[in-house]
């Protein structure tokens, strides 16, 4: 009891005399009267040398400073102890921060400010100085100070104090000292103090010292709490409150969104432990080495100190990013990991759902990390090498399998998950399911059908990396199935490793391999010419002479020439000799017939042949002859094509390639089939469109049809709308020439080949009158002419009419562009036998909307564009379509409304506003607002990015019809249109405000 008097005794007598020094700052006149008052107080906390404050005063307080009563050392500490544990330091901090700084401060002299001033912060404990320190980043104005002197000074004493003498690694150290001695530290405290210290960058000045920016504060902070875990006298600190004083801080750090910067110094630190450890125990456990090195123990409590889930998850992701890219070593990587992680990992549930579930389900790493995840977190055991290891226990594998299956199976994941993540999902499944035997996969009966199910909608999409998957799946688990009988879906899939980053490289991987194949390429060169060169010597003879002493079986009706059988010699010459004699012609050799049936062939001239050809299935040879010259005599546009061409369109659908052509040709024979019917869509649209239309919805076509009948619209829709026509060129010539000659102006003139005749006027043919004047006269003969010469006849155009032609683009699509569209519309979201657009065959929905699309581009700024406009955009406006599940129908459907945007003129827009139509105004807000939620809400990359294009277009569109609804001529405001009632209807919003970047 008497210690705790003599202590609030003493804390009484230093906080009268702090107010005695506050009273005498208050009423100072002079420095020199500050300076004196506060040497008072700092001789009684710090060993200050008076001779060095006594040169900053007169000579009137020089004396009294000198005088000053100096105490022992005990007398000094039990002072120090009491000002700063209780309220004295607190009450002070009021006076010598707002006031003093920006009253008397500024007159200071720099050793007094040193050795005077700035002691009161620099030697006191680092937690109550930043207490003090840090609300005076944001100064009262209405007390009366100087706000920026008052700013200024603080940020000044934190970076003295917190970062110069680590006023922070100050603190953590204190924590612990404080909970191993006297044990009043809080959780609390502790995360008040964090939250204090790293609020300083937000609350300094715009123009405060680089070192208090948010970059350079915490990774200097960062490097003092790092240091702990090298330090010599950690083992000597307790744990507890250091370690939740660093938890606490690096939890705030990664809040204010700098836990990149916190891991770039802690990666590096760890990385050199975990190295140092794992090559100096190479015959030991090293979880035993871990757990009992002193050096580990800081790496070991660190994340379990960390309470916010938030700052774990971020510092695990970043920490996996950044190994992927500094860590080479997968058991280097797992050791990492450990050392964080894995006493969090058995301990707390949520660090198991981070970063078993968020991690393999939600986020998407490397496949490297990928693998250092299920190492880690599921199989629980250090990898072999660079290769995945399982453990003792296999329940977590089993467990993890099921759920990621169960997760990859779904139609609707495939259908709205990006292609990262279904690309990381499929690898998590492919990499786990490659650890499994066939009796861990019949203990898990879900596993087996929900595979088979992700594989078969897989197969079916458009999208050749989700196919790739697909096959990778199905061949891991047909190895598990049945290892000697592997199930290769997929060209690509051939050989024992499996690319889990099925294709999807980066752009320096992707030159490399090209290097590498170029490096191929010409050694190959290389070796067929070396191959070539060797034929061309004695090779090609040894091979002519194994040719020709070739065992053949006797055929007892064979005609044999007697000049054949005298081949008994051996040696080169003989041979040539006897290769001589077998080769001349003889009366006796058989008479090759094999090309006599050609002329027995019928050469298919007409189109009703090679419709009649193209019947004959069973006749192999004369539908590839069909097909080879079928489209050469469409374009020759015969009289019989009218009345041939549906029978034409239909037979060419019906035709199977696969059937017909030779194995590796395929490609070869679908390619002439779809120009062909290309063709007649050109050369006929009337009667190949009706036919193509009726086939489209038809029960009796497949997929491949229906996608085949499309592609051929289309490239027919983009071949009219390039059609090339010849238009004579316009040359301006001077009509009457100035000649020397004396003959009249309106003659021509005279020059010619000797002997030429004079010009003769002639009559026209014509029944009409002429206005022009023709002449002709006689030419001499040609020396090599024996008949008469011909007659040239002059007039204004020239006889070569290819030199006076040019060669234009006519758009002919617009007059057809209904008959392409307006069938093909209607009923798309009807359900039929075999027809199901809106859902099963969601691909023929897209080549369907593509086509639209292609269709209004090739129609863009024609009439026709805007009648079929409203329509078409009805269409897309549908929730089945604009919503649909696929993403290749939303990028179909956003491919479609930038072609309508693309195709209407802005006259037509505001033409229709001012007769009161607002369906196709309407139509284009749909498009904007439609435009923005996909932006803003699509899961699918390449949707955003046209969307995004898809608004760039529509604010240009309302540009220019708000441009030209502005400069609307008079004859549209003379109709009395009630403007304000109609355009209110039909605004054109500009989307630059609403767009979120």
């Amino acid at each position: 009891m008497a210690d705790s008097g003599n202590k609030r005794e003493l804390e009484a007598k230093v906080l009268q005399k702090v107010a005695e020094v506050i009273s005498a700052i208050k009423t100072a006149k002079h420095v020199d009267q500050v300076i004196s008052a506060l040497h008072s107080l700092a001789v009684l906390l710090f060993p200050v040398d008076a001779s060095i404050i006594a040169e900053c005063v007169g000579q009137s307080y020089r004396d009294q400073i000198l005088s000053s009563r100096l105490p022992s050392k005990s007398e000094r500490l039990e002072c120090w102890n009491a000002f700063y544990n209780g309220a004295a330091f607190s009450a002070l901090s009021q006076a010598l921060l707002p006031e003093l700084a920006s009253s008397w401060l500024a007159c200071f002299p720099f050793l007094a400010k040193k050795h005077l001033y700035d002691i009161f912060f620099v030697d006191g404990p680092a937690i109550e100085v930043a207490q003090n320190l840090v609300p005076c980043l944001q100064p009262n104005a209405s007390d009366g100070v100087d706000v920026r002197a008052v700013r200024s000074n603080t940020e000044r004493l934190i970076v003295l104090c917190l970062l110069e003498k680590d006023g922070v690694l100050q603190m953590a150290k204190e924590f612990g000292e404080s909970c191993k001695y006297e044990n009043f530290v809080t959780i609390p405290a502790i995360s008040q103090v964090a939250q204090i210290v790293t609020s300083i960058p937000d609350k300094a000045q715009s123009k405060a010292s680089n070192s208090l920016s948010s970059h350079s504060f915490f990774k200097q902070i960062t490097n003092q709490l790092l240091s702990l875990a090298e330090a010599e006298d950690f083992k000597y600190i307790d744990l507890d409150g250091t370690m939740m004083f660093v938890g606490e801080t690096f939890s705030r750090i990664c809040r204010r969104g700098s836990t990149d910067l916190l891991l770039n110094e802690l990666i590096p630190r760890i990385m050199k432990h975990v190295h140092d450890v794992l090559m100096s125990n190479a015959h030991s456990t090293v979880s035993d080495v871990f757990e009992s090195s002193p050096n580990s123990q800081f790496w070991l409590k660190i994340m379990e100190t960390i309470k916010d889930n938030y700052a774990i998850e971020k510092i695990s992701e970043q920490l996996l990013h950044q190994l992927a890219t500094k860590c080479e070593s997968d058991v280097d990587a797992y050791w990492v990991l450990w050392l964080l992680f894995h006493r969090s990992l058995r301990s707390r549930m949520s660090v198991r759902s981070i970063l078993v579930d968020k991690f393999l389900f939600w986020k998407v790493f490397p496949i490297h990390c990928l693998r250092w995840l299920l190492q880690f977190a599921i199989l629980e055991c250090p990898p072999d090498g660079n290769c995945l290891k399982k453990g003792h226990s296999n329940s977590s594998l089993l467990m993890t399998v099921q759920r990621l299956v169960e997760v990859w199976s779904k139609k609707d994941f495939v259908q709205s998950a990006t292609l990262e993540q279904q690309a990381y999902i499929s690898a998590a499944v492919g990499l786990s399911l490659e650890l499994m035997s066939k009796e861990e996969l019949d203990e898990t009966k879900t596993v087996m059908p929900s595979i088979l199910q992700g594989v078969s909608c897989r197969l079916e999409n458009p999208n050749q990396w989700i196919r790739k998957m697909a096959s990778n799946v199905a061949l891991v688990f047909s190895k598990v199935i049945d290892p000697k009988n592997p199930l290769y879906l997929d060209d690509s899939c051939m050989g024992d490793i499996i690319d889990w980053e099925f294709g999807l490289t980066t752009r320096k991987k992707e030159n490399i391999d090209c290097m590498i194949g170029a490096q191929t390429t010409t050694l190959v060169q290389k070796k067929e010419a070396t191959d070539a060169a060797k034929l061309g010597t004695g090779h090609n003879i040894r091979s002519k002479n194994k040719n020709i002493w070739e065992f053949k079986l006797a055929d007892p009706d064979e005609i044999v020439d007697p000049a054949s059988l005298n081949c008994g010699s051996i040696s080169e010459d003989d041979n040539e000799s006897d290769i001589s004699d077998s080769s001349s012609d003889s009366s006796l050799q058989p008479y090759d017939l094999s090309d006599d049936d050609t002329d027995l062939k019928k050469k298919l001239s007409h189109l009703v042949d090679v419709v009649g050809s193209l019947r004959k299935s069973d006749d192999v040879e004369g539908v590839e002859r069909a097909l080879d010259v079928s489209e050469k005599l469409i374009r020759a546009s015969p009289d019989e094509l009218r009345h041939v061409a549906s029978d034409l369109v239909r037979t060419l659908i019906q035709i199977r390639c696969s059937d017909i052509a030779v194995e590796g040709e395929e490609d070869s024979t679908e390619d002439k089939r779809q120009r062909a019917l290309v063709a007649l869509v050109v050369m006929c649209p009337v009667e190949s469109l009706n036919i193509l239309n009726k086939l489209l919805y038809s029960p009796n076509v497949d997929t491949s049809q229906r996608i085949m009948i499309l592609d051929i619209m289309t490239d027919a829709a983009q071949e009219l709308s390039n059609t090339k026509v010849m238009k004579p060129k316009h040359r301006s010539r001077t009509l009457i020439a100035t000649t020397a000659e004396t003959q009249p102006w309106f003659l021509p003139s005279s020059k010619g080949p000797p002997g030429a005749g004079s010009w003769k006027e002639i009559s026209g043919t014509g029944t009409l009158p002429n206005w022009s004047n023709s002449y002709e006269r006689e030419l001499p003969l040609k020396p090599s002419h024996v008949k008469r010469g011909k007659t040239r006849r002059w007039s204004l155009r020239s006889a070569n009419m290819q030199d006076n032609e040019m060669e234009l683009s006519h758009n002919k699509f617009p007059g057809h562009a209904a008959a392409f569209m307006l069938p093909a519309m209607q009923g798309f979201d009807k359900k039929r036998h075999g027809v199901d657009l809106l859902n099963r065959d969601f691909i023929v929905l897209g080549k369907l909307i593509y086509m639209l699309g292609v269709c209004m581009k090739c129609a863009a700024m024609h009439p026709e564009a805007s009648v079929l406009a409203p329509p078409l955009l009805d269409m897309l406006r549908s929730s089945e379509v604009s919503h649909h599940k696929e993403a290749y129908v939303r990028r179909a459907v956003l491919f479609a409304a930038s072609c309508i945007l693309i195709a209407i003129h802005p006259s037509y827009v505001v033409s229709s506003l001012l007769e009161g139509n607002v369906e196709i105004s309407e139509g284009l807000e749909w498009v904007r607002t439609w435009s923005l939620h996909v932006a803003d809400s699509d899961p699918d990359r390449e949707c955003y990015m046209m969307a995004m294009t898809c608004l760039q277009l529509h604010s240009e569109m309302a540009l220019q019809t708000t441009r030209a609804l502005e400069s609307s001529n008079s004859p549209f405001k003379a109709k009395s249109i009630a403007l304000s009632s109609d355009l209110s209807k039909g605004t054109i919003k500009i989307p630059f405000s609403d767009v979120k970047y």
